[in-house]
């Protein structure tokens, strides 16, 4: 499972196949992580310097999280794709289709300016939790969705 947190400063990303419950992050943050709460992450709970810093202390790398650069990232259902913009103009995306098997991930873009910001780990995780909650598998045959949408990375 893959879920995107974000508030005005950041962005979360929790990979659930990474995490094996050290309770770091609880420890570190107990406001922003609690796992008797759904969602069991809330960006708002706590300053963003703490926040940083729980998930800097998570051992396993299944939390891990990036500055938002004021970058809005938004799922585009009636499209296909999540899209980034920086005001209004558009920056990025993510383009997937809906097949038999699932969500497939085949593209994601970022302007070059904007590139190395975590953008384009936003446009993914916004795909992918929207297939995981509406119970459909995600495919990546993106070659960058796959990676970050890896167990092993």
């Amino acid at each position: 499972m893959h879920r995107l947190y974000e508030n005005n400063d950041i962005a979360v990303f929790w990979d659930s196949e990474k995490c094996f419950h050290a309770k770091r992050c609880v420890g570190e943050s107990p406001d922003t992580f609690n796992p008797a709460r759904r969602p069991w992450i809330d960006v708002t709970k706590a300053p963003t310097a703490e926040i940083w810093q729980a998930v800097r202390a998570c051992p396993s790398g299944a939390l891990t999280c990036v500055y938002r650069h004021e970058i809005r990232v938004e799922l585009d259902e009636a499209n296909t794709r999540s899209v980034a913009f920086d005001g209004e103009k558009q920056i990025g995306e993510c383009d997937y289709a809906v097949i038999s098997e699932g969500w497939q991930i085949y593209h994601t873009e970022v302007a070059p300016d904007h590139a190395g910001k975590g953008i384009a780990k936003r446009l993914v995780y916004k795909v992918a939790e929207a297939a995981e909650r509406s119970g459909n598998n995600v495919i990546p045959t993106c070659s960058y969705a796959a990676a970050v949408l890896s167990s092993q990375k």
